[in-house]
């Protein structure tokens, strides 16, 4: 594969996946409506790189994305594209709706019809990969983890509408033929995250020495997966996966909030210590619990390691020293970010 059309290709996991795969040789076409959590000072570092052309535009929009895919004719789709934030799903889940799955819909359509017209050949090495989360699984107890045979029980706006989309990927395989790739993957973080989510809001808050919130009893359980870890496994499914199926990544890395809020305090406490000498577990806060709050995720990526040989390279603990650090060195594009319409204020109450 030698062009990709990437959409949402300026939001977190898209953009740090451009990064990745114009540096390894490939031309993207990337596609992004520069919704709030768009942000083109993340591409920065592609500007006059004749390998990555970027367009303002909605997945939507079908005649946009139709002439995209006559001119640029790429080898594959990669669907970043979504609305992401639970919170604001609680807020408002009619934009959730719209672009998770009419938008879908509308890419599922054009991505259909150019491959329909596609030469025999180049044909049949097209891909259309469709990126989703774990949370469409719904919530697990104290044990086991999601498999890709797991029912599906989203529990909020957000996990209803990429369920919907990812049922929406797998009819269309199913009834036009399109070969289709879909990915669930379990919370990403690092480089570049909207500091909306909870690893970005935390560092922000203990850097500006105010409460950091941890919704409920803070022992929500996630499976943390490195974003360059994700981004890897993606490509190595578009080389490898098998047509029609559906490959779980997760990090390997199962952490409570609260445990996830306390390491990011010692790592800022070495590195950032607070000038009046406390430490910055000091500032933890336990706000009341977001609605519909799910419990506990958890990955079983055993498919995705056998079938394409996909391991995370980083553990939670050096990617997390990776990301914060990170952040520690890039304080301006977080406030370019903060000087926008979001201000780190609580969501989705």
């Amino acid at each position: 594969m030698k062009v990709l059309l990437v959409t949402g290709g300026a939001g977190f996991i898209g953009a740090n996946f451009v990064l990745q795969a114009v540096a390894d040789g490939l031309t993207v076409v990337n596609v992004d409506k520069l919704t709030y959590a768009g942000n083109l000072d993340t591409l920065e570092p592609l500007n006059g790189n004749q390998r990555h052309v970027f367009v303002q535009g909605d997945i939507g929009d079908r005649a946009l994305i139709d002439a995209l895919l006559a001119r640029h004719q790429p080898d594959a789709i990669v669907n970043f594209a979504a609305e992401s934030h639970v919170d604001r799903s609680i807020d408002g889940p009619g934009a959730f709706i719209q672009t998770n799955v009419v938008g879908t819909l509308g890419l599922l359509e054009s991505s259909r019809d150019y491959w329909r017209g596609l030469e025999s050949g180049v044909r049949d090495t097209f891909r259309f990969l469709h990126v989703s989360t774990d949370e469409v699984y719904g919530s697990l107890g104290a044990e086991g983890k999601f498999r890709e045979t797991t029912p599906y029980a989203p529990n909020s706006p957000y996990s209803a509408s990429k369920a919907a989309s990812d049922h929406l990927v797998r009819a269309f395989h199913h009834t036009y033929g399109l070969p289709t790739l879909t990915t669930n993957c379990s919370n990403n973080y690092g480089p570049y995250q909207f500091p909306e989510k909870l690893i970005p809001l935390v560092i922000q808050k203990a850097l500006a020495c105010e409460p950091l919130p941890v919704y409920g009893d803070g022992l929500n359980i996630r499976d943390w997966l490195y974003v360059g870890d994700h981004c890897h496994a993606i490509r190595l499914v578009l080389q490898l996966g098998r047509i029609g199926e559906t490959y779980n990544v997760g990090g390997n890395a199962e952490r409570s909030n609260i445990e996830v809020v306390k390491a990011i305090c010692s790592l800022l406490d070495a590195r950032r210590p607070l000038k009046d000498g406390r430490r910055h577990e000091s500032l933890i806060t336990f706000v009341k619990d977001r609605p519909g709050h799910d419990r506990r995720y958890a990955i079983d990526a055993n498919k995705l390691q056998n079938e394409v040989g996909w391991r995370p390279l980083q553990s939670f603990e050096s990617g997390i020293e990776q990301t914060i650090d990170w952040y520690l060195s890039n304080q301006p594009w977080v406030q370019r970010v903060l000087d926008g319409s979001y201000r780190m204020e609580r969501l989705g109450a």
